[in-house]
């Protein structure tokens, strides 16, 4: 029997982490003591189905249990939305945390970025607002609730990123507060926005080999040192060697400002330690940091993390964990696959074929995109 006949669609997708691994995490947690029900791997599945499917409640995530193939999976026959509440309150996010850092892990080693692409990171948090009715406890401003996600992202192609590594805070919290949690790898650069700028981490990083760029903010001190030779045709207006920080609060070591514009004219005033590259390599690495934007505003559109099926802390963060999950489970069969089709395509297919064998929907992604249409075309000119 073909080997990629014993499993379901949906058990192919979900088998990174239906491991052996997975068993040993929950044990040394002790998450299942005393469980005798639902216990963290039917949960996981639960949730990841859900997630999948775009369930927006408890009750409709229970019912999904009527489906004799997801019964065989869960090795349930039957839940309520009360023990589906509780259990997700009741999860220890940091061992989802750790899936899918696992995951991640697994997906390095299967795909790496080009050269110039490998040793550099993106850092950047995005806000997702809650009811402050509901969310007390994440309190922001007057009238509203809300938590940040705090991300790092590195290429896996010359455009294509992945969430590497990630830390959900209230949204109050500053962003410069998770720098010490998302850089900690000398030798890479790390590209971030104004709000991490924190001096004493620059030359704590200058100290330790770790290099940067960042847009310096509009009131920010700096003493030109040495002003730089910029190449013909550059992009770039101004090169310099600078010291940032006022008097009281001056940075011991130098870094380099290089100026140039975004797309619509404004200035960009650029720091970075890094005194090897050309003004332009500057400007351009900087430019990539769009891709975080690019990658927050695809997880908001397609990853559940708007509709929050819990109101506590854990559960708000379990679901988060449980959507990057999701998304790297997505990204583990395009990279196994090698197919070229997007990941929502994958996503759609799979929910459609998900009790199907897993020969049909390889089948289905292995085929070549094909355009019936020819597009619209230009009349033809008459001489």
């Amino acid at each position: 029997m073909d080997k990629h006949t014993l499993l379901s669609s949906f058990g192919k997708w979900l088998s990174p982490i239906c491991t052996r691994t997975f068993t040993d995490w929950v044990s040394e947690t002790r998450q299942d003591k005393y469980v005798k029900k639902l216990t963290t791997e039917p949960y996981l599945k639960l949730f990841l189905h859900a997630q999948l499917q775009g369930r927006e409640g408890l009750r409709h995530i229970a019912d999904d249990v009527l489906s004799k193939a997801f019964q065989q999976e869960l090795g349930l026959t039957s839940i309520s939305a009360a023990q589906l509440s509780r259990k997700h309150k009741q999860v220890n996010p940091e061992l989802l945390q750790q899936v899918f850092e696992h995951l991640v892990k697994r997906i390095f080693s299967k795909h790496r970025a080009p050269a110039h692409r490998k040793k550099i990171k993106i850092i950047d948090s995005t806000t997702v607002a809650l009811c402050l009715q509901k969310y007390q406890w994440a309190h922001f401003r007057k009238t509203k609730s809300g938590i940040k996600i705090h991300m790092r992202l590195s290429f896996l192609g010359e455009h294509d990123v992945i969430p590497e590594k990630a830390t959900i805070t209230n949204a109050k919290k500053n962003d410069r507060t998770q720098l010490d949690e998302l850089v900690d790898e000398p030798g890479i650069t790390y590209i971030f926005d104004r709000g991490y700028i924190d001096y004493t981490a620059f030359d704590r990083y200058c100290k330790k080999g770790i290099f940067f760029v960042t847009r310096l903010k509009n009131n920010a001190c700096i003493e030109p040192l040495e002003f730089l030779e910029i190449p013909a045709a550059s992009s770039v207006s101004e090169d310099v060697i600078i010291r940032v920080g006022s008097e009281q609060k001056k940075m011991k070591h130098k870094l380099r400002m290089v100026q140039t514009e975004d797309s619509q004219g404004n200035l960009l005033f650029l720091v970075t330690n890094r005194f090897d590259l050309t003004c332009d390599e500057i400007s351009d690495m900087y430019r990539s940091r769009w891709a975080i934007e690019t990658f927050f505003k695809w997880m908001k559109q397609h990853l559940r993390i708007k509709h929050f099926h819990g109101q506590s802390d854990r559960a708000v963060q379990n679901q988060i964990w449980i959507a990057l999950i999701a998304f790297c489970l997505l990204l583990l069969v395009k990279l196994e696959t090698k197919v070229d089709h997007k990941l929502l395509q994958l996503s759609r297919w799979l929910t459609k074929l998900l009790w199907q064998p897993y020969a049909e929907w390889l089948q289905r992604m292995k085929q070549k995109p094909s355009r019936k249409s020819l597009g619209r075309r230009r009349k033809p000119t008459v001489d």
